[in-house]
């Protein structure tokens, strides 16, 4: 099968990968399309040292597996527990010991023509559901992480830093919580989306600090972690969502002597992921700015890396 490796920090088009065999727990799904999100770019980048077929956005077709799921579409958790660990017994199975997480660590990945991955962690599709809006559902699910984490209350002010593709969707999963809400990002074309829905933005400028209660930082970079960080009244919650190739800087002491509560946020439900898209309360599809085959996989990492650029798509030319 074809799959875009990640060695060494150079990505290559394989055309001559082994289809996975799927374990008993397992399922073989056929890749319909999958998304690069940043993740995928911090990789390339060395945020870790990871090799292997990358990609974890996906949906696609279960080839083998149990019976009610042979020839439905799924989307998929990404991380693999062991179901036996403390974590996993304890009822937190992304932070299982001895997981692996699709793409990302000691498993391959969505960027290909087959994955595998336990059948508990497969998600049918509803049929309302494109294969387009599907494909968002693993960032759909880590926005809605942030509501498992805090209680979001109406009188909350609220601040998203980062008009970019997760910082899209952590505002309209927000936004549905009725808060008072108020997402600050560099493009006024992006911005216009979450505008076109009633959502109110605006540029850094505009940012009073220590005003919020509650900041989210989406932009993966030092500036809109340290806007998000100064826009936070005391005991204010600071949501990290991006992670960091390089390192970060930042005023420890300030947090001690304002009691700022910081957050690291990642994976999350599905369920209510899938629900909101079949339901029409998230619109992802302006999200989608270019979509290329998978073997154009190389020049498609290209565009995802522009600056400014929203969700780039590969696709696996599979009806």
């Amino acid at each position: 099968m074809k799959g875009l490796w990640l060695e060494n920090q150079h990505l290559q088009l394989k055309t001559d990968l082994p289809i996975p065999e799927p374990s008993q727990e397992e399922a073989l799904v056929r890749v319909l399309q999958a998304g690069i999100c940043n993740t995928d770019i911090e990789l390339l980048r060395g945020y870790y040292p990871y090799q292997g077929i990358l990609g974890h956005e996906f949906v696609g077709v279960v080839e083998k597996g149990p019976s009610h799921l042979i020839n439905q579409r799924v989307v998929g958790e990404i991380n693999a527990a062991c179901g036996h660990c403390r974590f996993c017994v304890a009822g937190s199975p992304t932070h299982c010991e001895n997981r692996t997480v699709l793409g990302i660590v000691n498993r391959n990945g969505a960027f290909a023509d087959y994955l595998t991955l336990p059948i508990k962690n497969l998600h049918q599709v509803p049929n309302n559901v494109s294969n387009d809006e599907a494909t968002f559902t693993e960032p759909l699910a880590a926005a809605l992480e942030i509501q498992e984490q805090v209680k979001i209350a109406q009188n909350q002010r609220v601040l998203v830093v980062g008009d970019g593709k997760l910082g899209q969707l952590v505002a309209q999963t927000l936004a549905l919580t009725g808060t008072d809400l108020l997402v600050i990002g560099r493009h006024p074309e992006k911005l216009a989306h979450l505008a076109a829905r009633g959502i109110k933005t605006g540029l850094e400028t505009e940012v009073t600090p220590r005003s919020f209660d509650l900041a989210v930082e989406c932009t993966g970079n030092p500036q809109g972690f340290d806007l998000a960080r100064r826009s936070l009244c005391p005991r204010g919650i600071l949501v990290l969502k991006s992670t960091y190739a390089g390192k970060l800087t930042l005023d420890a002491s300030s947090l001690v002597v304002d009691e700022i509560t910081v957050i690291g946020s990642r994976c999350g439900p599905f369920a209510p992921a899938l629900a909101l898209l079949s339901n029409e309360k998230v619109d992802v599809k302006p999200l989608i700015q270019d979509s290329y085959p998978l073997e154009e996989g190389i020049k498609a990492f290209e565009t995802a890396q522009r600056r400014g650029m929203l969700k780039v798509l590969l696709t696996m030319n599979r009806s």
